[in-house]
């Protein structure tokens, strides 16, 4: 479909294309009187630091943009072009350059009025008209869904960030004061709004270290998504300012009494945490609000780093701190550039109070961000160290896009490295690695390099063996054993958490062993078709329609894309079924069957990349499977009694096809045998040799030890041909002395 809605960008505008063709207005919201929109407080922020011939291009871009917006209104009544200004002035605060007020002031031209980019390039410049273009959505592209649209619109947006970071400054400005100005519209679309906000910006809005823009739009968000719980928290809140005053003025007083004494120059001020931080703490450790108390939070400013960590001496001489609450921002600053030192103390009356240390430096960096290149020209070392990390943040969405197969897929990788929590490891050389909180040991060896990603076989962390799949915490030393002949396996997708691990993982599954998947895939489609009576062999002119509906380039890639779980075989045939009903020519002879059965896929156990054996129930020849349908993991097989399996088959059902062993099995398979042992001399020595005379080879062994009861659990991994063989090894296992019972073990 196509992508006019005018709520997707600019929410409470009112576009002018209603207007001219005479359609109502939404009547959610009657628009009061038009106003007048003034351009002067905009110029006389610029004329601080714009020089009259930059001022008078600034004046051109603004005149233009009325001439394109005349006649259009906002919902809220005013007239269109309020909107370019104020966030022209909301850039003119970071003082961005003249460039970037003019694509500030032009930034809906594009989209609303059907401005060409070169009529901008050869009025404004090619600077400015790549802004503006950066800023523009998809408006003439059609999309199966709003979902895809919007997914088109991010990718377009961010990878223009990529090459200039004032792109998504403009348009942070843009949506803070939409946002602002969100009340007048419909409550379905303030909550979309909303959600898009605080799942997108604010996470960018923290990447980028602009703290101030990223509290103000979570708070927006929050009081759009939930009003009342908003509304109550802020009526709590307001009550209990004057009961706590006392609290922080006597905190104020004594702390800058005693720093005074201790001859340390610094600002010190309370600061009342944002009631969406407040909400936040309430939910997530199920608290009321009496319940929080560290609402007001206390900063100081001083003037170098070496005070940073005296001050905090100081403060802990006159507050108890509390365990575990002291954390080091400045010898290990945050991803996005952030600098502090933070501790809780135990302040007057048991209240526990937060306290941030800071330079002024940092104090600029941590309010602004990266915007403070343009604030705070210093040529401050800090500052070019941000801008590095922030360029090399940028660079990584290049790296994503090239290896992503659609915009869908290339915002759910980003939206992952946008969370705000890090954890932050070492190299075995020390260098430090910043990484989203639960990342693993392979999301490590991806943010190294994506070569050694791809031949990862064994991790060390902390000097000691860990499987892949471990989740790295806060100073752990990690260490990567690569082998050339190693590949990425398709169930390393379940837990990388990285958006470059992710894509690198799944562009090499998408151009490795691609016949295996083709294969698959035309397997699947062809049992699917079977399903409606329709014969696999394609007439031309529906192979066409489908090839050029579903963006495929040929059947290879659709059968491939099949294989590898990426498109629905099922919805793939009904969309086929309905080709072929609206060809002209075509005698209704194709319907669904009345049974339904479709003929299981034969599963050998060594297909590769495109078939998997799930790693939660290991299935063996001789059990009941059934195969799932993944994204990017091809199909994967449970047995039919795995409890991850029925509890997502009861929610994705279309995802699941029958599956059956194939005959000749020329191979053998993990199964986990489970002992409870004594804990006698020997004893595992003679499990070890049994299980070898059983003729099953030791992959892995796990001990769990007992004191109290003087018993052991034994965890093996071992390989073996059937079900039978597991039987007739647990029969044998049973019969060694000393072991008190043996089970297989399960999901």
């Amino acid at each position: 479909m196509k992508l006019t809605s005018p709520d997707s960008t600019h929410p409470g505008t009112t576009p002018a294309r209603s207007r001219r063709s005479g359609k109502p207005q939404d009547a959610e919201a009657p628009a009061p009187a038009p106003g007048v929109a003034s351009v002067t407080q905009l110029i006389n922020k610029l004329s601080d630091y714009l020089t009259p011939a930059e001022l008078k291009k600034v004046k051109e871009a603004y005149r233009f943009s009325d001439e394109m917006h005349l006649g259009q209104v906002r919902k809220s009544g005013e007239p269109y072009i309020s909107h370019p200004i104020a966030v022209a002035e909301i850039c003119a605060e970071w003082k961005l350059d003249a460039q970037a007020i003019m694509a500030a002031l032009l930034h809906d031209v594009i989209e609303d009025q059907d401005v060409k980019k070169d009529d901008l390039v050869e009025r404004f410049g090619a600077q400015v008209a790549n802004l503006v273009d950066g800023l523009s959505k998809l408006e003439k592209i059609e999309f199966q869904s709003q979902v895809e649209a919007q997914a088109e619109n991010f990718r377009k947006m961010l990878l223009a960030m990529a090459s200039d970071v004032r792109v998504i400054l403009i348009k942070l400005a843009d949506r803070l004061h939409n946002m602002r100005t969100l009340g007048v519209m419909a409550a379905t679309k303030k909550r979309r709004i909303a959600r898009e906000t605080m799942e997108v910006y604010v996470p960018i809005a923290h990447r980028l270290g602009l703290n101030n823009i990223y509290r103000e739009l979570q708070d927006l968000s929050f009081s759009h998504l939930y009003p009342l719980r908003y509304q109550t928290l802020a009526k709590a809140v307001k009550a209990a300012r004057g009961n706590r005053r006392e609290v922080v003025k006597k905190i104020l007083e004594s702390v800058k009494t005693q720093l005074a004494s201790a001859s340390i120059t610094a600002e010190v001020y309370g600061r009342e945490k944002t009631l969406y931080g407040i909400y936040k703490k309430m939910r997530n450790k199920h608290l009321s609000f009496s319940q929080v108390l560290d609402v007001y939070g206390f900063r100081v400013v001083v003037d170098t780093v070496p005070n940073c960590y005296v001050t905090l001496g100081t403060l802990h001489a006159l507050y108890k701190p509390m365990p575990g609450k002291f954390k080091d921002y400045i010898a290990i600053r945050k991803i996005n550039g952030y600098q502090s030192l933070h501790t809780t103390l135990i302040g007057p009356y048991g209240t526990p109070v937060e306290f941030q240390i800071r330079t002024q430096d940092m104090h600029q960096t941590a309010e602004s961000g990266v915007a403070a290149h343009w604030l705070y020209k210093t040529g401050d070392s800090n500052m070019s160290d941000l801008q590095q990390r922030t360029h090399a943040w940028l660079q990584s969405l290049l790296d994503i896009q090239q290896q992503t197969g659609d915009s869908a897929e290339f915002l759910e990788h980003v939206k992952v490295d946008l969370f705000p929590d890090s954890v932050y490891v070492f190299t075995p050389k020390s260098k430090i690695i910043a990484l989203p909180r639960g990342a693993t040991a392979l999301d490590f060896a991806y943010s190294i390099h994506t070569g050694i990603g791809d031949h990862t076989v064994s991790v060390k962390i902390n000097n000691e063996a860990a499987p892949l799949r471990n989740e790295l915490h806060n100073g752990d030393i990690v260490e990567i054993v690569t082998d050339p002949e190693s590949r990425p396996s398709p169930i390393w997708l379940s837990y990388v958490r990285t958006g470059k691990a992710r894509s690198a993982i799944r562009h090499y599954l998408r151009t490795v062993d691609v016949n295996e998947s083709v294969e698959l895939g035309q397997e699947l489609l062809a049992g699917a078709l079977a399903a409606r009576n329709i014969n696999p062999e394609l007439p031309l002119a529906a192979i066409d329609k489908l090839l050029a509906e579903s963006s495929a380039n040929s059947m290879d890639e659709l059968y491939a894309d099949i294989g590898i779980g990426k498109r629905m075989p099922a919805l793939v045939a009904r969309h086929i079924f309905g080709l072929i009903e609206a060809d002209p020519n075509h005698s209704p002879s194709s319907q669904p069957s009345s049974n339904g059965d479709i003929d299981p896929v034969t599963i050998y156990g060594s297909e590769g990349v495109s078939v998997q054996l799930a790693p939660c129930c290991l299935p063996i020849p001789g059990d009941q499977i059934l195969g799932q349908l993944r994204r990017d993991q091809g199909l994967v097989v449970h047995t039919a009694d795995c409890l991850p399996a029925k509890r997502v088959r009861a929610k994705e059902p279309d995802r699941w096809i029958a599956v059956q062993w194939g005959e000749e099995l020329n191979r053998r398979f993990d199964c986990r045998i489970r002992l409870l042992i004594n804990n006698e001399k020997g004893i595992l020595a003679r499990v070890a040799a049994e299980i070898g005379e059983s003729d099953a080879n030791i992959t892995y062994v796990g001990m769990d030890e007992d004191d109290e009861h003087l018993m052991t659990q034994l965890r093996f991994t071992i390989q073996v041909q059937d079900r039978v063989h597991v039987a007739q090894l647990i029969r044998n296992l049973r019969r060694v002395t000393g072991v008190n019972r043996v089970e297989r073990e399960r999901s």
